[in-house]
């Protein structure tokens, strides 16, 4: 089976993670698709101030239920961390040995793939599927060709720090996340300002 891995932290899932998944699963690239969820980074950790791993992948579950052949996977959850991309798939080979796996990247990963943790290992050993992004040329070597491809995804200029940003300013994210997990957000007053879910700005 082809399996399309399409790592990332999910902060939070957005509809445009959606539609990619969507369109490369539709396309016939891959069998499955699987929204990898990358564990909290301990380095980056304060700096990005992500949600709790479970609400996360509670949250990409919900996206990735009612779509076929799409599938949300915790499997980095159990690797040593920071994990890199060539180990978790080293380590997805080694535990599914029958199975071909694909990595789903964008266009602006892809100018920068040359400087991944052992990107010609990834190269050599694995397929890349590229989706376009606005403002990134992607340029396949033809050597790689018969393992790399852009697929002609919908180019959507929408991102999880944006959509952290609204929340924080108290602004709607309805249409930037699907309704399930909007109605999650808003139930677990997760991505408001700090001070705010602290109570300490609260008017007395």
């Amino acid at each position: 089976m082809r399996i399309g891995i399409f790592g990332g932290s999910f902060d939070p899932i957005h509809t445009g993670h959606a539609i990619i998944a969507q369109h490369i699963i539709s396309s016939g690239a891959v069998d499955q698709l699987w929204f990898m969820v990358s564990p909290v980074n301990p380095l980056k950790a304060d700096k990005q101030r992500q949600v709790a791993d479970t609400d996360r992948l509670r949250m990409v579950e919900m996206v990735s239920r009612p779509m076929e052949g799409v599938e949300t996977s915790a499997f980095e959850f159990t690797m040593p961390k920071p994990s890199y991309t060539i180990d978790t798939l080293n380590a997805l080979q080694e535990k599914f040995p029958n199975d071909e796996f694909y990595l789903v990247i964008g266009g602006d990963n892809w100018e920068l793939f040359n400087k991944w943790r052992n990107s010609e290992e990834i190269l050599a050993k694995y397929h890349v599927l590229i989706y376009p992004r606005l403002g990134y040329e992607v340029v396949i070597p033809a050597e790689l060709q018969e393992r790399v491809m852009l697929v002609g995804a919908p180019i959507i200029e929408l991102s999880s720090t944006e959509i952290r940003e609204r929340l924080a300013n108290g602004l709607s994210a309805r249409y930037y996340v699907p309704d399930e997990v909007l109605a999650y957000i808003e139930r677990k007053n997760l991505y408001c300002k700090q001070e705010q879910k602290d109570g300490e700005t609260d008017t007395q």
